[in-house]
């Protein structure tokens, strides 16, 4: 998981960058429920995906320790938030969940990811673990969406070369400095 610095800045945007804002704020407006928000914003946000003009060089930039968070940008009334996350090969997350809806659209490579079902335990004897189904490759110009409660997942880069995704959340993560709500350490099926 990474997070931001406390002092948030907000970076220079590409023409379509902030046409891609006033899009999910388009989207965002009606207050929707949050599946259908993550929904809306998923439609405004496929369009752009894949399209060499979103992001700046910088915003192109990996760490080779840690997949990197760039926030390009977080409404002013905290309504949704727009991060850039780039990822080098072999780079992902926890299994974790998240504090808001959420959609997610591949904007190079490719992503794998792995979502999750917590089983309710049945005691000291039988602790509550996850349930997975298989892993889903997410390809460049796939989008998905989702709202807790069911937003538990992992993702990584199971490819040889770098993965870019885009990622609008429901929340100001400028505030909150990361979309993570809880890490799972429960036995899970990877």
């Amino acid at each position: 998981m990474t997070t931001l610095p406390s002092a948030y800045t907000a970076p220079r945007l590409t023409p379509r960058a902030e046409r891609l804002i006033e899009d999910v704020r388009r989207a965002v407006r009606p207050g929707l429920c949050p599946d259908g928000t993550a929904r809306a914003a998923g439609e405004a946000l496929a369009p752009h995906l894949g399209e060499r003009d979103l992001l700046t060089d910088e915003q192109r930039q990996g760490d080779p320790r840690r997949y990197r968070q760039h926030l390009l940008h977080a409404e002013h009334d905290g309504s949704f938030s727009l991060v850039a996350l780039v990822w080098l090969p072999g780079q992902g997350t926890s299994v974790h969940d998240h504090v808001a809806w959420c959609t997610t659209g591949v904007h190079e490579g490719e992503e794998r990811e792995r979502r999750y079902r917590l089983v309710p335990g049945d005691g000291p004897s039988a602790p509550a673990h996850h349930l997975a189904p298989a892993a889903a490759d997410n390809r460049r110009g796939e989008v998905c969406g989702f709202a807790p409660p069911g937003d538990i997942h992992r993702v990584w880069n199971a490819g040889p070369g770098t993965a870019l995704s885009l990622h609008v959340y429901g929340a100001d993560i400028s505030r909150l400095g990361t979309s993570v709500r809880r890490v799972y350490d429960l036995p899970a099926d990877r």
